[in-house]
């Protein structure tokens, strides 16, 4: 009976999991600023409610209306204000005492930086390499501790789990965060 919210569901890598994850007992709903991707969503993956969003909040869910919301690699791909704009969304509508899991780029990231932005990074900015359009994939966002932390304000994080190598590849950040 929860509503969950996968905000970024791109092409349902995940979401398309969750009716049976959940038993079919809770509401799911994805979004992303894709409209191609959530129209082909919307007509091939049943039990899930889809809606477009815009790159800028906000959404159109009335407040405290979700129980959990995750979002994998959605803030990586996102400017310093964009962040604090979209975080502030998130927590309008999610519920009192609701969970907000989010992946983001930590410090197993940092080889991907120039000299001058490890330093940047370690002084706790966030570091944005933004060569390409806002949202895109290649639109680059690494996430010091004390900038989630900043980010989080008063609202409590329950868990960081920092990525590590595997495989030779570098494995994002897991934050969860309930709302106070």
């Amino acid at each position: 009976g929860k509503n969950i919210l996968d905000w970024g569901c791109g092409p349902a890598r995940v979401i398309r999991h969750m009716p049976s994850l959940t038993k079919n007992n809770s509401n799911i709903y994805g979004t992303d600023y894709n409209a191609k991707t959530i129209a082909w969503c919307t007509q091939h993956i049943p039990n899930i409610e889809f809606k477009h969003n815009l790159l800028d909040p906000p959404l159109s869910f009335d407040a405290d209306f979700f129980d959990m919301i995750y979002g994998i690699s959605i803030f990586t791909h996102l400017s310093e204000a964009m962040h604090y704009e979209w975080f502030g969304e998130l927590m309008r509508i999610l519920a009192p005492e609701g969970i907000l899991l989010i992946t983001l780029h930590g410090n197993v990231f940092k080889e991907q930086l120039s000299e001058y932005e490890k330093t940047q990074f370690d002084n706790g900015v966030l570091v944005v390499k933004s060569n390409t359009k806002e949202g895109h994939r290649t639109f680059g966002a690494f996430h010091p501790i004390s900038f989630v932390k900043h980010m989080a304000g008063i609202n409590e994080i329950l868990e960081h789990i920092p990525g590590n190598i595997q495989h030779g590849r570098p494995q994002q950040d897991v934050w969860i965060i309930r709302k106070k």
